[in-house]
């Protein structure tokens, strides 16, 4: 209770002290009242969301669009509100000169001034509709990212070999089909060898994917199709009801992946030949450091030789923070997803943030540590918020080569 009290008086804060911006701009009754009717509605809805939420069916679209709404209402006030702050500075010492001095006379609290306030709104323009559009368009604004990475020690069959790495679907938050088909054909325009996907098929349960099997089932590789599990596919944010219904529907989770046409490698391997030539393909189970963890490395790998050319295949980034990079065993090019970039940031040339940073060291893009690759692939599909700012949804192509 007492964390819905100090929620419910910050946002009306907020709500209150960017109003006065528009209070000092206008004084028509009818926009005053309809800033209000707003932000309660948005307030109450996401309130009534919150307190009716289901434990049963997990994060919801409903939920995860009360939180759209919130986001997209606050954003804007905050940056408003720090105008609106500095000019108040500015007026309590100005009022402190008034009122100390002999000269003035009257009210001794200056006025707010309306050219800040259109400025304040201005500024507040700019988070909104950006906000807005990753609501609308970004979510699907799929983006194909391309990489060549080059080893001494890769099979000369497999020099210019090109994988396509998509991860991070959440078929539970998808709106539009004929987005998600834009986004599988353009997947398969890149004509890649192979398609390996890095885990989180679902939101909460195997349910969520069943509209979209024949959609997924459309994915080509002539070298074939290969997965892991990521945190989300365990079902471990939604209370089952007892946990033999929570066992079948992970195995319901595992077996969407053979109807989409792919192999689903649970700490195991596989090879990829070519010619006289091969390389390991790994798979482990979610493996994390805040998250689940199932995966095993040294199981995964029985298979496989220490001189084999190796692809890893670990949800969570972390994994190769803390085990892979550092292992005995030389993987040379690990893929992960993840983090989602935390669906917001800013990505230009120069400058490269997101908030996720502060908590995953490897986020985003291709990293390189002691000769081993790890790319993190920013997803495909979106969870929480229903949108993306900054960090659009990725199909990331790799092509090795032999150096």
């Amino acid at each position: 209770m007492i964390r819905w009290i100090i929620f419910i008086v910050f946002v009306l804060f907020i709500d209150f002290y960017a109003f006065q911006s528009v209070k000092t701009i206008t004084k028509n009754k009818y926009i005053l009242l309809f800033y209000w009717i707003i932000s309660f509605a948005v307030l109450g809805n996401v309130i009534y969301q919150l307190t009716t939420f289901n434990n049963s069916k997990g994060l919801t679209q409903a939920v995860m669009l009360a939180f759209g709404l919130v986001i997209l209402s606050i954003t804007p006030k905050i940056l408003a509100i720090v105008v609106l702050f500095s000019e108040d500075i500015f007026r309590i010492v100005k009022s402190g000169f008034n009122y100390f001095s002999s000269k003035h006379t009257g009210n001794f609290f200056p006025e707010r001034r309306e050219a800040v306030s259109k400025i304040a709104l201005g500024i507040a323009a700019i988070p909104f509709s950006s906000v807005l559009y990753g609501m609308v368009k970004g979510k699907y604004n799929y983006q194909v990212i391309k990489h060549t990475l080059y080893f001494d020690d890769l099979p000369v069959a497999f020099d210019g070999y090109k994988l396509t790495h998509i991860s991070d679907i959440h078929s539970g938050s998808f709106d539009n089909e004929s987005k998600i088909d834009y986004g599988i054909n353009l997947i398969n325009e890149q004509n890649s060898d192979v398609i390996l996907f890095t885990g989180d098929l679902v939101n909460n349960t195997a349910d969520e994917m069943d509209p979209w099997i024949s959609n997924f089932s459309k994915l080509k590789a002539k070298d074939g199709k290969y997965s892991v599990l990521g945190n989300h596919d365990y079902g471990e944010y939604v209370r089952f009801k007892t946990p033999q219904e929570k066992e079948e529907n992970f195995k319901a989770i595992k077996d969407i992946h053979p109807k989409i046409g792919f192999n689903l490698l649970l700490n195991d391997s596989v090879y990829l030949e070519k010619e006289t030539d091969k390389i390991a393909l790994i798979g482990v189970e979610n493996w994390g450091t805040r998250f689940k963890k199932a995966g095993d490395l040294n199981l995964a790998s029985l298979k496989v030789k220490k001189e084999d050319f190796k692809i890893l295949l670990s949800h969570d980034p972390s994994h190769w923070n803390t085990e892979v990079k550092n292992h005995d065993t030389k993987y040379h090019l690990t893929l992960s997803g993840h983090t989602h970039g935390m669906q917001f940031g800013i990505e230009i040339p120069g400058i490269k943030w997101s908030p996720v940073q502060y908590v995953y060291k490897q986020w985003a893009g291709i990293y390189k540590e002691y000769g081993k690759y790890l790319n993190v692939n920013r997803g495909f599909g979106f969870l929480a918020f229903p949108g993306r700012v900054g960090i659009w949804p990725e199909i990331t192509v790799i092509t090795l080569k032999k150096k």
